[in-house]
Formats: C-alpha cells, sequence, structure tokens
C-alpha cells in the first residue's frame, strides 16, 4: 500500500506541475489582446547577444490564423510543455512576442476529445496547443506549445489495467504531417540524474525510452527505446555556452540549515552553490544515443537510484516523438530527424533523504522545490542550446 500511494501520489505531483502558471487567458481560443497584462506584451528583455546573422526573428502572420487552420510549414519544429517552458522559448526566440501573443490550435480537436480525461488542460482549454513561427539565419522555424502529455490525458482502459489513452502520439503525427520538418526538437525541463551535472545543464540526445509504471505499465510501447541517426551539428555549442553564463546568477541554490532552531547541528548550514551550466552532447559527454527517460509520474534522480545507468535525464512525454517516428516509418511516411534538448530543472536527489511515507517525502519534496523555483531559468538555457543547434544546421 505504501508504495502504491507513492506512486499516486508522484502522478498527482507531476499534474500539478505541468499544469502550474496556467491562467484565464491560456484558456482562452481566441483571446483578447487588449486584455493582456502590461508587463507580458513584450519578451523579459533578456538581452542576449546573438550575432545579428543568427539573431532569432519572429515572423508573425499579417492576421492572426483561424486555430482550426494547419500549421505553416518549417524547417525546423520546436515542441515545448509547460508554461515556464514556453515563456522561456518566447523569450530566446520569439522575443517582444510572448506566450500569450502565440496563436491557438485547435485543428481536429474534437477527434481528440473523448481520448482526453476530465481536468486536463487539453480539455480545460479545447485545442491541442499554441505556436509562433520564427526564422534563424536561412532556417524557418515554429515553436509549438503542447497542451496534451503523456501524464495528462490518459484515460485508463477499465477492461485492461496498464493501457490508457495516448492522444499525444497523434498529435505528432499532425504536426509533422502539416510542419513537414526536416528536424524535430522537443524542449524543456528535466530531472537530473547524474551527481555530475549542474542545475541548468542541458542534455541534448538523439535517443529516448519509456520508464512507465503507472496507467502504460502495460502498454505495447512499455519497454519502447527509440533513437534518431544524425549527427546533431556543435558548431555553435561554444557560443550557445557563453550565452548561458551570462544567466547563471539565476541558478544559484540557497543557502540550506535545519528546519528548525531545534536541531543542534554543528555546521547547520551549507554554503550557497553557483553552477556553471554546459551542454552534454550524447556520443561526446556521455554515451552514444545514451536516452531520455520518459516515465508516466513524477520520477527524479538520486544518488541511490542509479538512473543514469539507464538514460541521462528523467521527464514525461519525449519517447512518445520516438515511438511516432517509428509507426511513421513501419507506414512509409516522412521521418524527420529528432533530438531531446533538455534542462536540468532539478538536480540530483539525495537518496539518503526520507523518501516515505508519499506526502512526506523529503525527495519529493526537494525535487519539487527546484522544479519550481528554477523552471524559467533552466529553460533559457534549454532555449539557448535549440537556438545553438538550429544555427549550426547546414
Amino acid at each position: 500500500m505504501v508504495a502504491y500511494a507513492n506512486e499516486e501520489y508522484r502522478k498527482e505531483l507531476a499534474r500539478e506541475l505541468l499544469s502550474s502558471g496556467i491562467t484565464a487567458i491560456d484558456l482562452e481560443l481566441s483571446p483578447d489582446p487588449n486584455l493582456f497584462p502590461p508587463e507580458e506584451g513584450l519578451s523579459a528583455a533578456l538581452g542576449i547577444p546573438f550575432p545579428p546573422e543568427l539573431a532569432p526573428k519572429p515572423q508573425p502572420m499579417p492576421a492572426p490564423p483561424d486555430p482550426s487552420a494547419p500549421l505553416p510549414r518549417a524547417d525546423v519544429l520546436v515542441v515545448t510543455w509547460t508554461i515556464d517552458e514556453q515563456r522561456a522559448l518566447a523569450d530566446v526566440l520569439t522575443p517582444k512576442f510572448s506566450k500569450d501573443r502565440w496563436y491557438r490550435y485547435n485543428r481536429n480537436y474534437a477527434d481528440y476529445d473523448a481520448q482526453i480525461r476530465r481536468g486536463a488542460p487539453a480539455k480545460n482549454a479545447r485545442r491541442l496547443g499554441s505556436y509562433f513561427p520564427a526564422q534563424i539565419g536561412n532556417k524557418s522555424v515554429l515553436c509549438y506549445k503542447s497542451e496534451l502529455h503523456l501524464n495528462q490525458d490518459g484515460i485508463e482502459n477499465p477492461n485492461d489495467r496498464g493501457n490508457a489513452t495516448l492522444p499525444v502520439k497523434a498529435m505528432f503525427h499532425q504536426l509533422i504531417d502539416e510542419v513537414d520538418p526536416k528536424v524535430v526538437l522537443t524542449v524543456g525541463t528535466a530531472g537530473g540524474v547524474s551527481e555530475e551535472h549542474d542545475l541548468g545543464d542541458v542534455v541534448v540526445t538523439r535517443g529516448a525510452k519509456f520508464r512507465v509504471k503507472g496507467e502504460f505499465r502495460n502498454a505495447p510501447f512499455k519497454d519502447g527505446v527509440y533513437r534518431s541517426e544524425w549527427d546533431v551539428p556543435t558548431t555553435r555549442f561554444a557560443l550557445a555556452e557563453q550565452l548561458m553564463a551570462k544567466f547563471a546568477d539565476n541558478l544559484i541554490e540557497p543557502d540550506l540549515g535545519a528546519p528548525t532552531l531545534n536541531y543542534d547541528l554543528p555546521n547547520p548550514i551549507r554554503p550557497t552553490r553557483a553552477n556553471k551550466p554546459d551542454i552534454k552532447l550524447d556520443g561526446r559527454d556521455m554515451p552514444p544515443f545514451h536516452p531520455i527517460l520518459t516515465t508516466d509520474y513524477f520520477e527524479f534522480g538520486t544518488s541511490k537510484n542509479q538512473l543514469f545507468d539507464e538514460g541521462c535525464a528523467v521527464e514525461m512525454g519525449d519517447a512518445v516523438l520516438g515511438l511516432a517516428c517509428e509507426e511513421r516509418k513501419t507506414a512509409g511516411k516522412s521521418v524527420p530527424r529528432w533530438a531531446v534538448v533538455r534542462n536540468l530543472s532539478d538536480p540530483q536527489i539525495n537518496g539518503d533523504l526520507r523518501d516515505k511515507p508519499a506526502k512526506l517525502s523529503l525527495q519529493a519534496m526537494w525535487a519539487v522545490y527546484y522544479y519550481q523555483g528554477y523552471g524559467y531559468w533552466t529553460s533559457v538555457m534549454s532555449a539557448l542550446a535549440t537556438w545553438g543547434i538550429i544555427g549550426g544546421l547546414p
């Protein structure tokens, strides 16, 4: 019972975190720009000194498109998932066009609705996502924020426990059909699994693996491992890391002391720690195709669970892209090159901390603290790494 309670709690944590930051405007299909908060009308004004020839240039459409219209084509499709991730991606790749100004997208939503559980973000917003076009050098880019998620949407089959609906897979097929990208990058937060990886580091990998224990524990893809055979360009990585370093002050970890003064500890305060964000690439900084781990609950790496033996970080969606691309290959459809670009919003957690009972887990408490406290600034790092990949494409 304790183990089950812990898994259920982790599942609910995941849903809360994926929904964090959603406002009434986010639920509007055709929001009135006059109602946007004034501070949302501009980017975070990060002042990033991009090379002029590769500075991201937003490409607003002449008029807001109908939400049911197909997506515009682009060389690169960039998919992100949460509000913090979208804010960061907008501030880096679509500056002066904040998340509220991205175009809403509900094409074929009626085909998805019955597959989405009540209370899920996509059900509440009645759409699949939001998007905005941009240009980086000679590459057209479509930035897309999904409202569908592996963890959020599934309706478990009452006659086949461990199998559930997976509408986000159909969405990936639809996006690839419409955008016809040469490259797809999934971007956002992840949990660190290696002690050597700092808060704010970005893992880039061409591999993905399902690690599911909840509503997908008996799914046909439950042990699926996928890879994309191509060479991620690194020519702009050094510059991307220089740009990332400009925001490292936002990744300083807090002083840690005893929770009350009743603790008699010889050295109760741990000094603050600075982090130097870097890009960790599979095949260079870790084994080739070392996969991202996709879970259907809130998992995090600890000093005890040795998740780095299985993959480079842990999150809740990217292996679905690998699954969709494998299906496309089997069906003889176009298959883009793909890679996962994930910033570490929570570092490896101390495995000696108490983990049970579920709602008193100090491990989960700290993982959530990091995720909520550093989600935006670590996502700026993955957005800059994404820029570095696109800027290096031939």
